[in-house]
């Protein structure tokens, strides 16, 4: 009931929405002669801010058309390459080039924890000069019918696997934060089984891979709670008429909330500062605004299967570092990895997926010899820092590269 109280509120809001815009546009134009006033720029910017508090924000575009290769212009083409139900597996293929040769196909693996896989588009533009980049686009589970079934951590380690053989041979896998335990369990069981299309390499940023160590807020909230508080407090059912209509859903929104409670001072200010912005007709530092809050505001629903069973093997049981996880009853044991490398990187300032947690990979890939294996905590970032922004354009990305020239075969 609380989902559709939701959306009957957006729906409610609908017209007062476009009234703010319509204002917001009068007061704004430049045939308007109160536009370069304080006062018409007060009038246009509490129009836009209404507006921008209380619409649901679509799906972003990566938006990426050109790359720089070896200091040349390359364009960029997004192409879907493979897809199922709850994902499909975009590819950002680059105009070639004579003589830059063959280059290793990196998989990006972007979290499946509340925002579109548009979150890493830095990370997809920073990585383009050094490989061929696929990323997971993850589907919004409100947007997906019953019919086309369930999805839940065991079938997000199967995609895994299914998208690293849709590659084929020698291929990177990147996770960023959330899909480290999947990647690493599909690597360990790829390993097992002796796939060939296992990956050359395995990079892991900012990943709970073992929660126990330096635990977060985030953290100790699931272990706190324990899994029947989240089933009876945060499941809920998708509204009509949505696509997923009756779904089982984590919704979106509820995790948004989650984001913002953890550094509301620093979101309230950041609001309070794109008001005066707009009222001091600082164009440059509104806009940054409006793209941070574009991406960051823009959230999906997670299929209540994969939620609980994410949150209780990974955040309450510790089920892979403590040698329990099952996969379709086979035991996923990272012992198995033995040449799969492993670089694994952490930020100093992380406040999601504290500093041991994603190192702890390590640990549990014993068999693994010791020049296959790499380290970085990234100073001054925080968890968004890892795997975006300057930090990481210009320390982590280019460790990156260097980590899979090394290991491409």
């Amino acid at each position: 009931m609380y989902y559709q109280f939701f959306e009957w509120q957006h729906a409610a809001l609908q017209p007062a929405r476009a009234y703010a815009d319509a204002v917001r546009q009068f007061y704004a134009s430049p045939d308007n002669p109160a536009a370069d006033t304080a006062w018409g720029r007060t009038i246009a910017a509490t129009a836009e801010f209404f507006e921008r508090t209380t619409r649901r924000y679509d799906k972003p575009t990566f938006g990426i058309t050109r790359t720089e290769v070896n200091g040349k212009s390359v364009a960029v083409r997004e192409n879907v390459v493979w897809e199922k139900p709850f994902c499909r597996l975009l590819h950002f293929e680059k105009e070639s080039l004579a003589g830059t040769g063959r280059e290793p196909k990196l998989l990006i693996v972007a979290p499946l924890s509340g925002h579109y896989a548009t979150l890493l588009r830095g990370t997809v533009e920073a990585m383009l000069p050094y490989g061929d980049v696929y990323i997971t686009d993850w589907a919004d589970a409100r947007m997906v019918p019953l019919a086309q079934g369930r999805f839940d951590l065991d079938d997000h380690i199967d995609y895994v696997v299914e998208m690293l053989g849709a590659l084929g041979p020698g291929a990177h896998v990147m996770a960023v934060c959330q899909p480290s335990v999947p990647v690493l369990a599909a690597a360990a069981l790829m390993e097992a089984r002796g796939d060939k299309n296992r990956p050359a390499s395995m990079i892991l940023m900012g990943g709970p891979v073992d929660t126990r160590r330096n635990p977060t807020a985030v953290n100790r909230l699931a272990e706190e709670r324990g899994i029947d508080w989240f089933r009876d407090n945060v499941i809920m059912s998708v509204p009509w008429p949505n696509p997923g209509s009756m779904r089982a859903v984590y919704p979106g929104f509820l995790q948004l909330s989650g984001f913002m409670a953890m550094n509301l001072d620093r979101h309230v200010t950041a609001h309070r500062d794109f008001f005066l912005h707009l009222v001091r007709d600082d164009g440059d530092s509104a806009e940054k605004h409006r793209e941070f809050y574009d991406e960051y505001l823009a959230v999906m629903d997670l299929t209540a299967e994969f939620y609980l069973q994410t949150v209780e093997t990974v955040f309450i049981r510790h089920a892979l570092p403590k040698g329990e996880m099952i996969h379709r009853g086979e035991p996923v044991d990272p012992a198995a990895v033995r040449s799969v490398a492993l670089l694994t990187i952490e930020g100093e300032n992380d406040d999601v997926s504290g500093v041991g947690q994603t190192r702890a990979a390590h640990d549990l890939c014993v068999n693994l010899p010791d020049d296959l294996r790499e380290h970085h905590l990234q100073p001054a970032v925080g968890h968004y820092g890892v795997f975006n922004g300057s930090r990481f354009r210009a320390e982590i990305a280019p460790r990156i590269a260097s980590f899979i020239a090394r290991q491409t075969r």
